[in-house]
């Protein structure tokens, strides 16, 4: 394909990067016969060259020229003319679905002289009027970006004055005075007429579109969904057909299956007399599918047909937006429809069972994500309810929150750690950032189809719409329920997105049917069998072993019921905390080695019995444990604390405790200015060889006694923050001489390995000669991150993280998500340099990465052995392992 435009027979759906998501299935419909409106598409490539060069790139606007004269020839009418007037509409279409990207601007080509001819030809001035009265208010609010709520307000109060609520009841003489009032607003609004020449509407349609990826809703939802920030969107030109005709007439969207359960049928919303944005907007209430029928049986069985048909092209359930003008049925769009988790591997199952997919395919259809929100909690039914009303169960899941009615208040009182709900009539792209920040969204108007639903849906996010017995007042920011009951700002609400129940204050929680399953409840459930089923053939697809970062018995267990092949990280300094301080105190004040031999040996039998039980959880799975890491200033108080009560005491006169003054010695001699670089790790194992010795023996010792009891302990000791070989030669002498130790006593050998964590770049660069020692790598990709990027995460996150996300110079937290450019180029290095030497070397990694899912697919393109999460995330990074797997094939 050559140029910046393509008219709709030209592409295919496979075509997304270039044509955008609509724009490819708008050519798929054409090519496959739908009747679909005439139309073209600017491509992505000329979004990014406009947003390069900050105008048209060159060639662009006469290719525009070129293919809207190939259109008026085929629909026999001229854009804008005074007689018959060809109009178009003008809508944005990225890659992915993004509800923060420019609103649809219909009609274009409408102005003072043409709406005559709209008239004339439709034979209805009504339907004219009405016809430029929606091009105003939608051509002010979104391309001229006026605030739409002067649009609103001016008709809500031309309404009011007809004593009505629907604009149908609107005649001919209100619709030109609201056109002479929209016109006014934007004179006063931009200092210029609405513009009369049809093709500057349309020019400046298309610069809307372009101008709205670089919009703070766009980007705030492309850093939400990790969408990348240089992929532009198309633009689609297309001939308007008119659902506002009159009762014979409408507009529709639905789906092939319920989006929100995935129950197998029919579902969407029609509204008579109105064109595509009412549906969304929830102006006025629509109806079923199944009503449609009623009102027009000719185009709802051709709709039904189109959708049995598209469901099968596709293979997958299908979006799809309609309009019926004057009985005939048109195809506005059509893409893979966004669904809840819930609803995402119920579909996967059914499909399945139809032979529509394969399990494989099943599999790369789900996410770790929608099963991490699957294991959510749920509301408890068994517990008191307040139940305020029951709406449209919109997007699943429990939130419980205070009720908020505005979107800056719900991202203000988020960002305070404030769990809220947003509450609204009805939302629009204005309010994504307060969908983002709130736990739930519950609106009084919409249905499964509305803005509200849509948006949630896609994000996760739990949504209740519809709830018509409310009476939003966000003015007055309260709403009130049907018998009275007011809920003002602040008070606490939960709703249930599964069922639409709304209930005034927090409704317990209870660990959902999918937790209770992977902790062994083997209830039937047929979402418990759609996970089962591509849970069972994600681990038989993976090549990625699964364990789980695990520092107690209890959490060991835990992640063994959740799927976890050993533990990839036990992090010991976590066994010294509580009432075991104290012994590390006097490890660290003691004044000569018989001082902390005689602490060591306090913390042995205490070390023990951890590994013990540990060990046991993990009988026959291996368990990688970490010497203490970080450094010991941490186990004694505060520098600061210290030393002001002790100064106080002396001015004072009052008397101090000998061993405080030892302390606050101590703490000045352990004191750092930048601790993550200071003694910790392999340092410590160096500078005092007593503490990871007694540690070594803790394990080993533990070891021999799980094998006097017939177990199979497999332990793996992991020397931390190594940067040469020389340190980890160091430690390990004193390991194995401390296994010799061990098995000459308990007169057996003691399985066990010696390996390292690569945090660092150097041991990343010398991993070849590192792995002359270590038996085993484990990346550490928290601090490797650190160390690569050069800050510390603790300082940074809440300081300029933000402005990094805003540049485009992070497109998600490297935290959060592995930089597989800088940070991952460390670990192919490592792996590889590693595997040179010892080629049988077993690697992992350890860090937060390790359940992430799109760091997952990376680590199985390395080449790793295994990631290890924490245990909630086992499951989660099961499933990403094996798709991840799929997805090589």
């Amino acid at each position: 394909m050559t140029g910046y435009v393509h008219d709709f027979a030209e592409g295919d759906k496979d075509q997304k990067d270039l044509l955008g998501g609509k724009g490819a299935n708008l050519a798929e419909m054409t090519n496959i016969g739908l009747p679909v409106p005439p139309g073209f598409t600017i491509d992505t490539e000329a979004c990014r060259a406009y947003l390069a060069e900050g105008g048209f790139p060159d060639g662009l606007p006469e290719e525009v020229t070129e293919h809207l004269t190939a259109l008026e020839r085929t629909m026999g009418r001229q854009l804008g003319a005074a007689d018959d007037p060809l109009l178009v509409s003008v809508r944005s279409g990225a890659k992915f679905s993004m509800p923060g990207m420019m609103e649809t601007v219909l009609n274009v080509g409408l102005n003072d002289e043409s709406v005559g001819g709209l008239a004339a030809s439709s034979d209805s001035e009504r339907f004219a009027w009405d016809s430029y009265r929606r091009l105003l208010q939608m051509f002010g609010g979104t391309v001229l970006d006026i605030d739409g709520q002067l649009f609103s307000e001016a008709l809500e109060a031309r309404k009011q004055e007809k004593g009505s609520d629907s604009d149908l009841d609107l005649d001919v003489e209100d619709l030109q005075a609201l056109v002479e009032q929209f016109k006014t607003i934007i004179r006063d609004e931009t200092g210029r007429d609405f513009p009369q020449d049809p093709r500057e509407q349309l020019d400046l349609a298309i610069k809307a579109v372009f101008d709205s990826w670089n919009t703070d809703r766009a980007r705030l939802y492309r850093r939400q969904e990790r969408i990348p920030e240089d992929l532009g969107t198309a633009v689609n030109v297309q001939a308007m057909v008119f659902g506002n005709f009159g009762m014979d007439s409408g507009s529709g969207v639905a789906f092939t299956r319920d989006p929100a359960s995935g129950d197998q049928g029919v579902y969407g919303d029609y509204l008579q007399n109105a064109q595509g944005e009412d549906v969304v907007a929830g102006i006025r209430n629509t109806v079923s599918l199944a009503d449609f029928a009623e009102i027009d049986r000719t185009s709802y069985d051709e709709l039904l047909e189109i959708m049995k048909r598209l469901e099968e092209h596709y293979r997958d359930m299908c979006d799809i937006e309609f309009t019926v003008e004057r009985g005939k049925l048109w195809m506005l769009q059509t893409r893979v429809g966004k669904r809840t988790a819930e609803a995402a591997f119920r579909i996967g199952r059914h499909m399945t069972d139809e032979g529509l997919i394969d399990t494989d395919e099943a599999v790369r259809r789900v996410t770790g994500a929608q099963l991490a929100s699957l294991m959510f909690p749920r509301f408890d039914e068994d517990a008191d309810r307040d139940l305020l009303t029951v709406g449209v169960n919109a997007s699943p899941g429990a939130a419980v929150g205070k009720a908020v009615f505005d979107s800056p208040t719900a991202v203000e009182w988020a960002a305070n750690g404030e769990d809220v709900i947003l509450v609204r009539k009805e939302t629009n792209p204005d309010d994504l950032s307060g969908m983002v920040a709130a736990r739930g969204i519950l609106t009084s108007r919409g249905g499964k189809t509305s803005h509200a639903a849509v948006v949630a849906r896609g994000m996760g996010r739990t949504c209740v719409s519809g709830a018509d017995d409310l009476e939003v007042d966000a003015a007055a920011k309260r709403f009130t329920v049907d018998g009275g009951t007011v809920i003002e700002e602040g008070d606490t609400l939960s709703i249930d997105g599964t069922t639409g129940e709304v209930f005034a204050g927090a409704v317990p929680v209870v660990d959902s049917v999918v937790v209770r399953h992977f902790e062994g409840d083997d209830s039937e459930d047929d979402l418990i069998e759609a996970v089962d089923l591509v849970m069972t053939r994600a681990d038989d697809a993976r090549r990625l072993r699964v364990r789980a970062n695990a520092d107690t018995a209890e959490d060991a267990a835990r992640a063994r019921r959740f799927g976890a092949e050993g533990i990839g990280l036990c992090r010991t300094e976590h066994m010294f905390l509580g009432e075991r301080r104290q012994l590390v105190e006097d490890l660290i004040i003691a004044e000569d080695e018989a001082g902390q031999e005689a602490a060591l040996a306090a913390l042995l039998p205490l070390q023990r019995e951890d590994f013990a039980g540990i060990l046991e959880a993990m009988d026959g799975l291996p368990v990688t444990i970490r010497l203490i890491d970080p450094p010991l200033h941490e186990f004694l108080p505060e520098l600061t604390e210290l030393s002001v009560e002790i100064a106080v005491a002396d001015a004072t006169g009052e008397q101090v405790e000998e061993k405080k003054r030892t302390l606050l010695a101590a703490v000045q001699r352990l004191h750092e200015q930048n601790p993550m670089l200071g003694l910790r790790g392999v340092r410590l194992g160096i500078q005092i060889p007593g503490l990871f010795e007694m540690q070594a023996r803790a394990i080993l010792e533990a070891a021999a006694d799980r094998l006097d009891a017939g177990g199979d302990p497999r332990p793996e000791i992991m020397v931390p923050l190594v940067a040469s070989v020389r340190e980890l030669d160091v430690v390990k002498r004193h390991i194995e001489a401390v296994a010799r130790d061990v098995a000459e006593r308990r007169g057996r050998e003691i399985p066990h390995q010696v390996g390292t964590m690569i945090e660092l770049p150097r041991a990343a660069f010398l991993a070849d000669r590192i792995a002359k020692s270590a038996e085993f790598f484990s990346f550490g990709t928290n601090d490797l991150t650190q160390m690569s990027w050069g800050f510390s995460r603790d300082d940074v996150e809440s300081s300029f993280f933000s402005a990094y996300l805003d540049n485009g110079i992070f497109d998600v937290s490297p935290f959060e998500s592995l930089d597989t450019l800088g940070v991952g180029a460390f670990v192919r290095m490592g792996t590889e340099k590693g595997r040179e030497t010892r080629p049988d070397l077993k690697v992992g990694v350890c860090g937060e990465h390790g359940g992430d899912p799109a760091s997952i697919h990376f680590f199985h393109s390395v080449g790793l052995d295994y990631v290890s999460c924490s245990p909630f995330r086992v499951p989660v990074a099961r499933l990403e392992a094996g798709r991840a797997n799929l997805d090589a094939d």
